[in-house]
């Protein structure tokens, strides 16, 4: 049974899979977030994010989702390049959560239940399963229309998505006051 979304049909398996990379990449996250750091650790990690994100922008926060995306679409290689992308996600919860006392109460998870944060895992989900599904059409010897047309849709559905993604959460960004690193790096 399928299910049309304009022209284009969608299986159940295809949600399925969609389900189970969305499912990866969240437990990946989870056990990242679970990993108790020391506080130098802790402090590395917050630093490094700290010059990650120092001068961003919502183009910035798009180009560097869009790259991690883009990778994870590559079969095989993909899906583990999402799982560890989802831990090291997670550990920069971790690290954040050790220097801040309200964090330590947030359960990891309800930072993704944000607009952007459900959209990127949403297009992160859907990349690492097709990654998956790369690796079994390949294996197969499936003629390349079966699976080249659907991948380049999923990429432009991914890149759209977190597109919206990146200015939804820039936006957030400048209504709360912008970013301050330095309290990232020094917490208060």
């Amino acid at each position: 049974m399928q299910t049309s979304l304009l022209r284009f049909k969608i299986s159940k398996r295809r949600l399925l899979y969609l389900g189970f990379g969305v499912a990866a990449f969240l437990v990946a996250y989870s056990a990242g977030a679970a990993v108790p750091l020391s506080d130098e650790e802790a402090k590395d990690v917050r630093n490094q994010f700290s010059s990650q994100i120092e001068d961003i922008d919502q183009n910035g926060i798009f180009l560097n989702n869009a790259r991690i995306a883009l990778v994870m679409f590559v079969p095989a290689i993909g899906a583990g390049f999402g799982t560890f992308s989802g831990f090291a996600t997670g550990t920069v919860f971790s690290a954040l959560a050790s220097s801040s006392p309200m964090l330590t109460e947030v359960p990891p998870l309800v930072i993704l239940i944000t607009p952007f944060g459900i959209m990127e895992v949403f297009a992160y989900g859907l990349a690492m399963s097709r990654s998956g599904m790369l690796v079994y059409q390949l294996v197969k010897k499936k003629p390349w229309r079966e699976y080249v047309v659907p991948t380049l849709i999923e990429l432009g559905i991914a890149a759209a998505v977190l597109f919206a993604a990146a200015v939804i959460e820039w936006q957030m960004i400048q209504l709360l006051g912008g970013l301050d690193t330095s309290v990232i790096i020094e917490p208060v």
